[in-house]
């Protein structure tokens, strides 16, 4: 294994500008800097011979580790000159663990990929384009169209894909089946039903309520769900001005910040999503928004027959929903790896329909592999059939979130968490709070698009 010359990587919040000679002399070191990942002897960014050793880093290490221990011993079984060294990483430190690779060496030859990160790892030429790959081999025509377009979208780079897609999550309305029966509801399929269910079914004095809101850690992401999917504003920018503090979206806002202490508990206000879903199991409240992970806390808290879940309704009936994307998982072919032959046969293994079906079962998400759709464990399980159902509709409307913004993690939680509740307190209005994001969005989407330029 040959060292690799770092990378020049951003710094801080905002990114370093470089003049264009500096880019192009840590273009050319890395291009004759060798490979880390692999072990067939090739020179840096081979495609090797197909066998012998790559390196695989789980981006969920820990949670995810009996899975793909089951994966790799089939693909091994299948590929018996191929090993695969498996390395768990905590999805808390992944990014941090790909950016000290990416500037000091050590990448692996495959890797769990987010779009969450992805961008960032495009920037610093980091991963393999994937898309003809795909195109010529087992994956073609396989993979959910949504999931790939998100995929695309996140990269930043046009209609290049960076990662091959494995899993998607997904907003889903939960709602307790025997509450709503009790107070002869229907079930909030539409969104004048959720008001009126969230008003109902609220009665503070026997602490009772009818949905719980997301204030702490994570609330933007939430609100961004509400808003797009009420409003039926279907596209994030209109020219390169973001559609956050369009007017059908500041209603929508407003519509639901108001649900605070009148339909919700008080203590919503700190809530991250761990004591939001814990709230909601062990309280009688009547509705929840959150994805297909919490599906396994619910049905142990209530039973089956008590939860039950669905997509956020369209903005108005016959309407195709508007729901902003979701982080997408995939697999990353690492550019420096000179095993990528080997690498290539591991992701498209994983991603089979087999492999993938058996992975998301475990994980609760929603497959990419579009002939996983009809398997038993998704038959059996509501929500995360009409999960699947509303991710692979042609009409349904995703509003693709601009994951490719260095800034995007900064301005959607920490820059902005503060001031949502401000606005569920009352001391800032839906338009004021809007303004601010959006202020916050274009500012950053104009920085990306100049330093693209350079």
């Amino acid at each position: 294994m040959t060292t690799r010359t770092p990378r020049t990587r951003t710094a801080g919040r905002r990114a370093i500008r470089r003049p264009a000679a500096a880019v192009a002399l840590v273009t050319a070191l890395a291009l004759t800097a060798g490979a880390c990942g692999g072990d067939s002897g090739e020179a840096a960014g081979g495609e090797g011979d197909g066998k012998g050793t790559i390196e695989f880093w789980d981006n969920n290490g820990g949670v995810r580790t009996p899975v793909w221990k089951k994966i790799i011993a089939a693909f091994e079984k299948k590929y018996p000159d191929i090993t695969v060294k498996y390395v768990p990483v905590p999805i808390t430190d992944v990014q941090s663990k790909y950016d000290t690779a990416i500037a000091g060496g050590g990448l692996p030859d495959v890797g769990g990929v987010g779009t969450a990160y992805l961008a960032n790892m495009v920037a610093q030429n980091a991963l393999e384009p994937v898309g003809d790959r795909i195109e010529s081999g087992a994956l073609k025509g396989k993979l959910s169209p949504g999931m790939v377009e998100s995929v695309r979208a996140a990269g930043g780079e046009g209609e290049e894909m960076f990662s091959v897609p494995t899993s998607a999550n997904q907003s889903v309305l939960w709602y307790r089946e025997d509450l709503f029966d009790q107070a002869g509801l229907d079930a909030p399929e539409d969104w004048d039903a959720f008001y009126e269910a969230a008003e109902e079914l609220s009665d503070q004095g026997r602490n009772r309520f009818g949905f719980t809101i997301r204030g702490g850690a994570g609330s933007i992401a939430q609100a961004l769900d509400m808003m797009y999917a009420q409003s039926g504003v279907d596209t994030f920018w209109k020219g390169d001005k973001t559609t956050v503090n369009a007017p059908e979206n500041v209603e929508a806002l407003e519509r639901y910040a108001g649900l605070y202490k009148k339909a919700t508990p008080a203590a919503d206000l700190n809530n991250d999503f761990t004591k939001m879903v814990a709230q909601f199991d062990s309280g009688d409240i009547g509705m929840l928004l959150h994805n297909l992970g919490s599906y396994t806390d619910h049905v142990k808290a209530f039973g089956e027959e008590k939860i039950a879940g669905i997509p956020l309704p369209p903005s108005r009936k016959g309407a195709p929903r508007t729901v902003p994307s979701q982080p997408v998982d995939g697999l990353g072919l690492f550019r420096d790896s000179d095993n990528k032959a080997a690498a290539w046969k591991f992701i498209e293994f994983a991603a089979s329909h087999e492999m993938n079906s058996l992975w998301n079962e475990e994980a609760g998400s929603i497959p990419s592999n579009t002939d996983a759709a009809g398997d038993a464990w998704i038959e059996e399980a509501a929500p995360v059939k009409a999960a699947v159902e509303a991710v692979n509709d042609p009409r349904a409307k995703t509003v693709q979130l601009p994951y490719y913004l260095p800034d995007w993690n900064s301005v959607s939680k920490a820059d902005n968490e503060p001031a949502f509740q401000k606005l569920l307190l009352g001391e800032m209005t839906a338009q004021e709070f809007a303004d601010r994001l959006a202020k916050d969005l274009n500012e950053a989407q104009a920085e990306w698009k100049e330093q693209r330029k350079e």
